[in-house]
């Protein structure tokens, strides 16, 4: 056994504004198989976690629902933290960035930042609506594009021409929220000199805290220069007011990694083995990982350790960036039903199926991983079923029957034992690494020997001759305990599986080094099935269930980089009934060259064809579109633009991104078809 270690682990925080899904659960699995190996190592490997609280689009929906944002992220982190339950993540605290603990914290930072001279404030101009009373982020603002002059593009970005520019420079620009004109109005806010750790966060990167990938991704922000970050909002904001300051708040990303320190300080307080500052003090030797998505690396890489070291705190050991989620080689997608609910999912399947195969996917690097579906039920039925499980179910049997349960009194196949018990420290090293997937590929070599060996001694064979009994109880012994070493190694993946094996092999919770030795002499309960097989029934069923999700569930209000559709302001009836809706078939979907969220839509409405720019780009691949029904204005003016003429618009739903969808008319729907 090593020595033992002190270790703190954090997964980045789930936005407490939606549900979690299966592409958030690839890091959360990630971390916490890392944990669970470190806690058989003997390690003190403590796992935070916390709901992410604060922010514009949880007050927005918080109101949209008549309801007070508190009772809306308590209900959030509710569902949460037993979602994360049944996939047997074993945090050690889940806490919420709206806590006592979150708003000292962060007021502390903030404080020393400020006493040391790194934040610095300024009059900026920002767009207000003077209805809503508020001013408005980029992405709640629209308006036609100063450079092409599309319509309906977001304050920061053109869709059709990919121009970029400031939310004053829209033409016509109007709220999301009410369909107001913005004003220009002037605000002083704070700002965190992020170029004043310059140096620091060179040193820092150099220090093999991030993945090289990182931290050559680092450098090229080094060298275009690190700009200052505005970390405050004004009113009404939901978050923390900033001190000295009313009517200000903390911009959400300033305290949500401070939510990391927050939920660590609410487990200090109620256990006595654990203290905060041995952890976080500026020469501490204890270790601090962060485990997050690639998407999200700026703000951990940069503003996180910038923070930690201007407010006299440590800086993390290092931040593991992870890929992001594929199903079946495409972006998960509510309309093809791959945008999976871990609630959908635990309707229908084991949960530690999909712990297994995102372990037999994942390696240290941040390439995307993909869920195959028919890849996964294949994978989990034959290494799992058919392979581990197979080995205890094959020799359970005769032990019960023939030895009232109990293992012979040696072991008849000690070189065979030795083998494995020597891969333990090779196996060990790449879970250290996170290597999973070339753990898992050692894991099932080794189950592949154990079979042969079964398969070669043959104890069906054996237990029919007269005599044979000694034989019999030898050979099902060494398959059991090479069964025990396999479970040991596949414990931090397959929790739940490894506490039916401990029961059935009649042991302790198992430790790494356990595998030392083997059981002998000793008595074993009744085999019962650890792991059953998966039937492609579920997988559809689940799949044709996140299809009516899709159908029956209001998409939720977005996460602040996401699309918000605005709420238009109220027009007569007869403005209304101008409008002339037609099915359409869409007859050919190809993407459009220099765009980035464009599709070519050419539509079928009855008397014509039409050419239709729609974007909808990240939402559906091109191919599922054709064939499709769909509702479009058929008496929209023609507009130019840089790819073409656009002859009419699609209608969608949804709050942007993937979550985005077009009207669909029911199967009866014929193309030309006016909708009323």
């Amino acid at each position: 056994m090593s020595t033992p270690r002190h270790i703190l682990v954090t997964s980045a925080l789930p936005y407490a504004n939606g549900s979690i899904h299966l592409g958030h659960l690839v890091e959360y699995i990630q971390t916490d198989i890392w944990v669970r190996f470190q806690k058989m190592q003997g390690h003190q490997c403590t796992y935070v976690c916390a709901d992410d609280a604060h922010g514009t689009p949880i007050m927005l929906r918080a109101q949209s629902e008549g309801i007070e944002p508190e009772t809306l992220i308590a209900r959030t982190h509710e569902e949460h933290t037993a979602d994360f339950a049944a996939f047997g993540i074993g945090f050690d605290n889940y806490h919420t960035t709206h806590s006592d603990e979150n708003r000292e914290l962060a007021t502390r930072i903030y404080t020393r930042l400020r006493e040391a001279g790194h934040i610095h404030t300024r009059i900026i101009k920002q767009a207000f609506d003077p209805e809503k009373q508020m001013f408005l982020p980029d992405r709640f603002i629209k308006g036609e594009c100063p450079r092409c002059g599309a319509a309906d593009q977001y304050g920061d970005s053109c869709e059709a021409c990919g121009a970029t520019y400031t939310p004053t420079e829209l033409k016509n620009p109007v709220s999301a929220l009410s369909g107001a004109t913005p004003i220009e109005k002037e605000s002083e806010h704070y700002f965190f000199a992020l170029g004043e750790f310059e140096a620091m966060l060179r040193d820092w990167t150099r220090g093999d805290h991030v993945q090289p990938v990182i931290a050559n991704k680092l450098h090229e922000w080094f060298d275009a220069g690190l700009r200052e970050w505005d970390i405050s909002r004004d009113e009404p904001y939901f978050g923390f007011e900033i001190p000295d300051a009313p009517g200000k708040y903390f911009y959400v990303w300033l305290d949500a990694p401070i939510g990391y320190m927050a939920s660590f300080r609410q487990l200090c307080d109620r256990r006595a083995d654990l203290d905060f500052d041995s952890y976080w003090d500026k020469d501490s030797d204890y270790e601090v990982y962060h485990f997050i998505g690639k998407d999200i690396a700026y703000f951990h890489t940069l503003f996180w350790p910038a923070m930690l070291h201007g407010a006299g705190f440590r800086t993390p050991s290092a931040v593991y960036c992870h890929g992001f989620l594929t199903v079946n080689g495409q972006k998960m997608s509510k309309s093809r039903g791959t945008f999976i609910q871990a609630r959908t999912y635990l309707k229908h399947l084991n949960p530690e199926y999909l712990r297994y195969y995102f372990a037999a996917k994942l390696g240290s690097g941040i390439e995307d991983i993909d869920l195959s579906l028919e890849d996964f039920q294949q994978r989990v039925n034959s290494d799992l079923v058919g392979k581990v499980v197979n080995i205890a179910s094959r020799c359970a049997g005769f032990i019960h029957k023939r030895f009232e349960g109990r293992l012979a009194d040696s072991c008849s196949e000690p070189e065979l034992y030795q083998q494995f018990v020597e891969a333990r420290e090779s196996i060990a090293a790449l879970y250290e690494n996170r290597e999973f997937a070339q753990a898992m590929r050692e894991i099932m070599a080794l189950a592949d020997q154990a079979n042969q060996y079964i398969d070669m001694e043959k104890p069906w064979v054996i237990a029919k001759q007269e005599g044979s009994d000694q034989a019999l109880q030898a050979i099902c012994s060494v398959g059991i305990n090479l069964f025990r070493v396999l479970v040991t190694y596949l414990k931090p993946v397959l929790p739940k599986l490894a506490a039916g094996a401990e029961t059935f092999l009649n042991i302790d919770a198992l430790q790494w080094d356990d595998v030392r030795e083997p059981l002998i002499g000793h008595g074993i309960n009744k085999f019962k099935p650890l792991m059953t097989r998966i039937e492609k029934a579920h997988i559809d069923a689940m799949i044709d269930e996140s299809k009516q999700d899709l159908q029956q569930t209001a998409p939720a209000t977005p996460q602040p980089a996401a699309d918000i559709e605005p709420i238009a302001g109220q027009i007569e009836f007869d403005d209304f009934a101008k409008i002339d809706l037609r099915i359409a078939r869409i007859l050919k979907a190809e993407p459009v060259e220099g765009a980035d969220k464009l599709l070519q839509l050419t539509l079928d409405i009855g008397d014509g064809t039409r050419n239709v720019f729609a974007g909808i780009k990240s939402a559906y691949q091109p191919e599922d579109l054709e064939g499709k029904l769909t509702v479009m204005v058929a008496n929209l003016k023609p507009r130019k633009m840089r790819f073409g003429v656009s002859e009419g618009m699609v209608l969608a739903a949804g709050p942007g991104g993937q979550d985005l969808w077009i009207l669909e008319p029911h199967a009866g729907a014929q193309p030309g078809m006016r909708v009323k």
